[in-house]
């Protein structure tokens, strides 16, 4: 098979050449090639399949049924690999319950599924990193309520497997009572804030546990401009420390969650419109290395109710490639060459994958991807249900 006149696009940037595959190989790159079955791909991109590496199930209910419909959601929105959050129910805190969820992944036929797992139990003890990881884990999970003892144990099985930890910051006694960003809004809504300090106070602390293990820590869903300084500042001080920015906090401030909406209730809580315009700029200057849809659905019974007892998270999987493109590239935020890098090359960098490059040789997870198609979005717990969007994935090989 080849793809003639597409765009392709990777790290790398964006050329207009033909792609010959054969057997899901990519096994030549050139101009003028030839072949019995060729796909005109002309205006369209040919760019790698997207990586999520923070995805949750329908209710964060951990079965089959779910893991498949989010698995076929992603492939359709573009995304070609998942990694699913292990704090779920139940959570993947046990030998039983990642083979409970291993036999989940049988017979897939959307995107690739890998499974994190919870570095501790629901009483805050160390779970068995090591047999989980020895199991088939991806990579190991950890919320910063664990006290420091057992933050530093969990820092010493990175240290001596070689895996990235991705760890979520947040302040438990911060975090326990509120539902959305303490500031003005949260006060004119009468609802009760959670401080952007709960999740600043936490990176500077872990960033000094990279140091001093020298290991390396992915930040889950930051949403604080300061915390992506005090990651940034780090990196350039030679610790192994990356930041993941969900696209909902890039384009969405707190203002979102107006008229009690709860599908704007997100954890972290959507930032001020100031920070959120910090965000954009530090996703243009690069100090944002990975991008999520942050993908959390739950059911009408856990959102339609009062936005204090509503769940967290929103939809964000179905049109994933064109909400990126549309809210991100489109409008000039950043480059398509750019984006392959926050959603694919870094994403699986974290994850021990080597994603993102269109080359001889390499396998062809890829899409043709049509970025003046008009899509509207259609999914009633998304933050853009209903919006005008634009890029349509004509084909996806995988």
């Amino acid at each position: 098979m080849v793809i003639k006149n597409a765009i392709v696009c990777d790290v790398d940037g964006e050329r207009e050449v033909d792609v010959r595959i054969e057997g899901g190989i990519i096994t030549e790159i050139g101009s003028s090639l030839a072949d019995s079955e060729v796909i005109d791909a002309e205006g369209l991109y040919f760019m790698p399949l997207l990586v999520d590496t923070n995805i949750r199930v329908q209710d964060s209910a951990l079965n089959a049924k779910n893991i498949k419909a989010v698995c076929d959601e992603a492939l359709r929105g573009g995304i070609g690999h998942i990694v699913l959050n292990p704090n779920g129910t139940p959570a993947i805190d046990n030998e039983i319950v990642l083979e409970f969820a291993q036999n989940g992944l049988h017979d897939l036929r959307g995107a690739k599924v890998d499974l994190m797992l919870n570095t501790l139990k629901e009483d805050a003890t160390l779970s068995n990193i090591a047999i989980l990881l020895k199991r088939g884990a991806i990579a190991p999970y950890m919320s910063t309520i664990a006290k420091n003892d057992v933050a530093i144990k969990i820092a010493q099985y990175c240290q001596m497997y070689g895996v990235t930890l991705f760890c979520k910051a947040e302040d438990n006694s911060l975090i326990s009572s509120g539902v959305m960003l303490e500031g003005d809004i949260s006060s004119k809504l009468g609802l009760a804030g959670i401080p952007d300090l709960s999740e600043v106070l936490h990176v500077s602390r872990m960033i000094e546990i990279a140091r001093h293990f020298k290991i390396k820590i992915l930040f889950k869903s930051i949403a604080s401009p300061r915390s992506i300084y005090l990651i940034d500042k780090a990196k350039k001080e030679g610790v192994d420390v990356r930041c993941e920015v969900s696209i909902h906090h890039l384009i969405n401030s707190d203002e979102a969650c107006k008229n009690f909406n709860t599908t704007a209730k997100l954890n972290p809580p959507l930032a001020c419109n100031d920070d959120m315009k910090l965000l954009q700029d530090a996703l243009t200057n690069n100090q944002i290395d990975i991008l999520t849809t942050l993908h959390q659905p739950s059911s009408p019974v856990n959102k339609e109710v009062a936005f204090y007892d509503a769940a967290y998270g929103c939809e964000g999987l179905k049109n994933a490639m064109s909400l990126y493109y549309t809210k991100l590239v489109k409008s000039n935020i950043i480059s398509m060459s750019h984006l392959v890098r926050v959603c694919v090359k870094n994403p699986s960098d974290a994850i021990g994958e080597n994603c993102g490059v269109i080359a001889v040789g390499k396998r062809a997870n890829a899409m043709l991807f049509d970025p003046n198609k008009a899509v509207t979005m259609d999914e009633k717990f998304s933050l853009y249900d209903g919006e005008k969007l634009y890029g349509e994935i004509k084909k996806t090989f995988y």
